[in-house]
């Protein structure tokens, strides 16, 4: 019980060095989950973190793929079909069945740090 209580997920935002803002969901071990895409503005990057709060608790709105050299990750879609967040490279299919499953968790509820 004691990973559980090791402190909520959190968006992070930040900027590219091509100006672009981007967020990044961590769990609470501090493990980056979900990417998103480069956004032009701030607030088209905080209404993508509303994007996944909102999708996140939708298991169908995860897209489950493999990578052409065998690695799964996954995609996450808003309503419209549109990505919103990707994950990193997992080495087998459960691995990245337990990041969705840590999205789901984390970010519902977690907060946002704007480091951007």
């Amino acid at each position: 019980m004691e990973g559980y209580f090791s402190g909520m997920g959190k968006f992070e935002i930040t900027t590219r060095k091509n100006g672009e803002f981007q967020f990044n969901l961590k769990a609470g071990n501090g493990q980056v989950i979900l990417t998103s895409e480069g956004y032009a503005t701030k607030a088209a990057c905080l209404n993508g973190v509303e994007s996944v709060k909102k999708n996140a608790a939708d298991d169908g709105r995860f897209e489950r793929k493999t990578s052409a050299n065998g690695k799964a990750f996954f995609n996450l879609k808003a309503a419209n079909g549109q990505i919103i967040g990707s994950s990193e490279m997992y080495e087998t299919e459960a691995s990245r069945d337990n990041g969705i499953a840590s999205v789901m968790k984390n970010a519902p509820e977690a907060t946002v740090e704007d480091n951007a």
